[in-house]
């Protein structure tokens, strides 16, 4: 295993961070909350939300201290599997190594906001007419895409383990 590898997901991963959390913060400090700016009429807006539950808003109406320790609990346990997941991937999956890594950055992107302020930011709103795909936001969208990649290996057998 080489530094190389490490310096990849170094790479992947603190990007992901980095951009999802400047993106949050331009939609913290110029959006006020549950505000909205349509970017593309009847598909695309930008719109200031805060989830307090995970997916789709799951837990999102229990108590705040059930919430915070569910979902830092979570976080923690998902970011320790995708680093091990990400450890043993051979250098010949590199697409996968990649995948592992979005999802490590997204997972790292959203326990941030969870523990600072207890719920994650969401700003990226799709939708025609009236039927709105959930809000979400450059976290959830590297996991999405990582969880895509890592799909696509299983489906393809080419898992290496």
């Amino acid at each position: 295993m080489t530094n190389n590898k490490y310096k990849k997901l170094a790479v992947i991963s603190g990007l992901i961070v980095i951009f999802d959390q400047t993106t949050k913060a331009v939609i913290l400090f110029t959006l006020p909350l549950y505000n909205s700016i349509t970017v593309i009429p009847g598909f695309f807006s930008i719109t200031h939300i805060r989830n307090k539950g995970g997916a789709f808003g799951f837990l999102a109406n229990q108590s705040s201290d059930l919430r915070a320790i569910f979902f830092l609990f979570a976080s923690s346990l998902a970011i320790c599997l995708i680093f091990y997941f990400y450890k043993n991937t051979p250098k010949t999956h590199s697409l996968l190594a990649t995948g592992f890594a979005l999802i490590f950055g997204g997972a790292i992107g959203n326990m941030i906001d969870r523990i600072r302020f207890g719920e994650v930011v969401d700003f990226l709103d799709l939708y025609i007419g009236n039927l709105h795909w959930p809000a979400f936001n450059v976290a959830d969208s590297a996991i999405s895409i990582g969880i895509i990649i890592f799909a696509f290996h299983i489906c393809s057998k080419k898992m290496p383990w």
